[in-house]
């Protein structure tokens, strides 16, 4: 949902996936990235690392030393495992002290993507590796003709955090600290969920509403902003996954008209663009029967784009309703 329009999507759902859809070679399709990574006094892989993505390819065959992160996500996996990037996205939708979860040296050079990826000051940082989420066909083929790029998932999904992890412990050399990020980040997942045996079985939908526009609701079981509810023994809104069957979209977009829509158990939900006013748009919002979490934008976007660091910020944040929710019937 982030991206600038994931829920539209990073910048926009989220500004790249809550927000559904915002803000991934050479040659063709088919073609592997240029370059293998890092530069000549890099240490050597093992074995080459490939990494498959929505536009191809990436091959890198040493420790990558300069990275650049285009989305949240790469970021936050990047620094959890020891690694501070050269340069790394900023959203402006964040508040101005930043990312609540990162806290990233100021020797990695912020990169404004409100306007676009600009491509001349990602290559004026050296990078030996790109990592970018949620770029863009034309974007990739530029960085990707100099420098080994990763790309997203087709379709905009966004990719299981756990995924992203493993294959950063790979290319780093790192994968022993890699699977222990995934489980001690788990845990307090897992723990979370012991604690509350009532949400067994209930249903959810994260969505968001961006004022004057539409709704924008998660539909994909296996897009990486589900599972951290199916982690509790949740299940994605019925209606919601048979809308995003019907239409494929990965991030059901809806008029303000189906409230029909987000009448989950529990709904958790980003009123983007906007104040509790701009629900008056939407019929039928204060007669949900369910439990409804409305959220501010840095929470919103640590679950739809979630990784190590941003699971318990805003895990923290949701608590509360979780525990209504476990707590309450089913919604009717």
């Amino acid at each position: 949902m982030y991206r600038s329009s994931r829920l539209r999507g990073a910048s926009a759902l989220l500004g790249a996936a809550l927000i559904v859809g915002a803000l991934a070679g050479c040659g063709s399709d088919d073609d592997d990235d240029a370059g293998t990574g890092a530069g000549e006094g890099a240490s050597r892989l093992p074995a080459p690392v490939t990494v498959e993505h929505a536009f191809g390819t990436a091959t890198i065959d040493a420790v990558p030393e300069r990275v650049v992160t285009l989305d949240l996500q790469w970021t936050d996996v990047m620094l959890s495992l020891g690694v501070t990037p050269v340069g790394h996205v900023v959203d402006s939708s964040m508040p101005e002290s930043g990312v609540p979860w990162q806290t990233i040296p100021d020797s990695s050079e912020p990169i404004d993507v409100t306007d676009g990826f600009p491509v001349e000051q990602i290559l004026a940082l050296d990078p030996d590796l790109v990592l970018g989420s949620w770029i863009d066909q034309e974007t990739y083929d530029l960085l990707s003709a100099t420098v080994p790029t990763i790309a997203g998932e087709p379709d905009q999904k966004v990719t299981p955090w756990q995924d992203l992890v493993r294959t950063a412990g790979q290319f780093l050399n790192q994968p022993e600290r890699a699977q222990e990020v995934i489980e001690e980040t788990e845990s307090a997942v897992q723990a979370a969920a012991a604690e509350l045996p009532g949400l067994e079985g209930k249903t959810f939908a994260l969505a968001q509403y961006i004022v004057g526009d539409s709704l924008y609701i998660v539909g994909d079981e296996s897009d990486g902003s589900s599972l951290f509810f199916q982690a509790f023994g949740m299940k994605l809104f019925p209606p919601v996954l048979e809308e995003s069957r019907k239409t494929g979209q990965v991030r059901v977009q809806a008029s303000t008209e189906r409230a029909d829509l987000l009448r989950s158990d529990l709904l958790v939900f980003l009123i983007n663009g906007g104040d509790e006013s701009a629900l008056a748009d939407i019929p039928g919002f204060g007669q949900l029967p369910g439990t409804v979490a409305i959220l501010d934008y840095p929470t919103i976007v640590g679950l739809n784009t979630p990784t190590p660091l941003s699971l318990p910020y805003s895990l923290d944040a949701l608590r509360p309703y979780l525990e209504k929710a476990a707590a309450a019937a089913p919604a009717a």
